[in-house]
C-alpha cells in the first residue's frame, strides 16, 4: 500500500480566482483565494479564502490550508503598489454631464500609493476638505474599473496589452469637487487635491484574474448611496477600453507589475447636476462591478491630526 505523504495534504494549485488580503482571527496577515458563499461572486462577502504562498506576480501557489477572514484590507499589500494612473471623462455621457468636451485621447492622472485603501471602511474627509465659512463641501462618489498590471509593458500594442493584465478590481474614486474645480483652477480643473487625500481610493474586495473576466468591457458597473442607485451603466460604453488604456499609457513609459489603472466613471455623479447632492458625514456609498464584488465605504468627517496610513497594512481606518 503506498503511503501518501502528509504534506499533500496541503494540496497546491498554480491557479487562483480571487486574490484577497485579509486579517484572520490568529492576528496575522494573509494573500488567499477568497472562496466564495453559494449565491455570490463577491469576494466581500467571503468568511474564509485559502492561503497563498508566494508572490502573486511570478510564482505562488495556492494550498489547502483555509483560514477566517476577520477583516479584509485592500487587495495588494502597500509594498506591491507601484503607481496608481487614473483616467478621466473616460465615459461620453459623464464627460457632457460634467461640461467637458470628450477627449480624443485618454487622460492621465495620479493617485498616491496612500489614497489607496480597504474595500469595506471609512472615507476621511478632514478638516481641510468640511465645509468652512463659504466654501461647500462637495464629495462626490465615482465607481471605476480597476486594472492590475501583471508585468512589465513597454511600448506594446492594443493587441499585446491584456497580456499584461492580472486581473481586475472594483474600485471608489473618491472625489471633491470644491478642490478639484472650485479651487482647483479654472478654465480646466486640477485633479489631485480634489482626489488624493489618504484612503480615498478603496479598492478590491478581490483582484479577480483574466481567468474569470476574460472580457473586461462587458461589465455591468453601478454605485448607491445609502442604498439608493445612483450610477448604472456598463464598461461597454468607455471611451478608451482596458487594452487601449495600458497600451497607451505604456507609450514611452514603462508599465509595472503592481502598477494600478482606475479607468473612469460613468454618468450619474454630482458633478453637473442642476441642484447636486453633495455627501456628507456618515453618508454610505457602495461601488462595484458584475463579477468583480462591491466596496462598500462611509463618509466620516475627522479632525485628526496623524494619519491611519500604514507601511504595511496600508490605509487602515481614521486616528482620532
Amino acid at each position: 500500500m503506498r503511503v501518501v505523504p502528509t504534506l499533500l495534504a496541503l494540496a497546491l494549485s498554480a491557479s487562483a480566482e480571487r486574490f484577497v488580503r485579509f486579517i484572520s482571527d490568529d492576528g496575522q496577515i494573509y494573500t488567499g483565494d477568497a472562496i466564495l458563499p453559494e449565491g455570490t461572486t463577491d469576494a466581500s462577502k467571503s468568511t474564509t479564502a485559502r492561503v497563498i504562498q508566494g508572490d502573486i506576480f511570478s510564482n505562488f501557489t495556492v494550498t489547502q490550508e483555509i483560514k477566517n477572514i476577520t477583516s479584509l484590507l485592500a487587495p495588494m499589500a502597500p509594498e506591491k503598489t507601484r503607481t496608481v494612473r487614473c483616467v478621466g471623462f473616460n465615459y461620453a455621457a459623464h464627460a457632457e454631464e460634467a461640461n467637458i468636451t470628450i477627449p480624443d485621447f485618454p487622460i492621465l492622472f495620479f493617485k498616491p500609493w496612500t489614497a489607496l485603501a480597504p474595500p469595506n471602511g471609512l472615507v476621511p474627509v478632514t478638516e481641510g476638505y468640511q465645509t468652512q465659512g463659504n466654501f461647500t463641501s462637495e464629495m462626490d462618489y465615482e465607481s471605476e474599473l480597476v486594472v492590475v498590471i501583471s508585468k512589465a509593458a513597454y511600448n506594446i500594442t492594443v493587441d499585446q496589452a491584456l497580456d499584461h493584465v492580472l486581473g481586475y478590481a472594483s474600485g471608489y474614486d473618491v472625489s471633491h469637487r470644491g478642490w478639484q474645480i472650485d479651487r482647483g483652477g479654472l478654465p480646466q480643473p486640477q485633479f489631485s487635491m480634489g482626489k488624493d487625500a489618504d484612503g480615498w481610493a478603496p479598492w478590491g474586495p478581490a483582484i479577480v484574474t483574466k481567468d474569470i473576466i476574460t472580457n473586461p468591457q462587458n461589465l455591468s458597473i453601478f454605485t448607491k448611496v445609502n442604498g439608493v442607485t445612483m450610477q448604472n451603466d456598463t464598461t461597454a460604453n468607455m471611451l478608451f477600453g482596458v487594452a487601449d488604456l495600458v497600451s497607451f499609457f505604456s507609450m514611452g513609459i514603462t508599465l509595472l507589475p503592481g502598477d494600478i489603472i482606475y479607468t473612469g466613471t460613468p454618468s450619474g455623479v454630482q458633478l453637473g447636476q442642476a441642484d447636486p447632492v453633495w455627501l456628507v458625514d456618515g453618508d454610505i456609498v457602495e461601488v462595484g462591478l458584475d463579477g468583480l464584488g462591491t466596496c462598500t465605504s462611509t463618509i466620516t468627517n475627522s479632525n485628526a491630526t496623524e494619519s491611519a496610513f500604514d507601511p504595511i497594512l496600508g490605509f487602515t481606518g481614521i486616528k482620532g
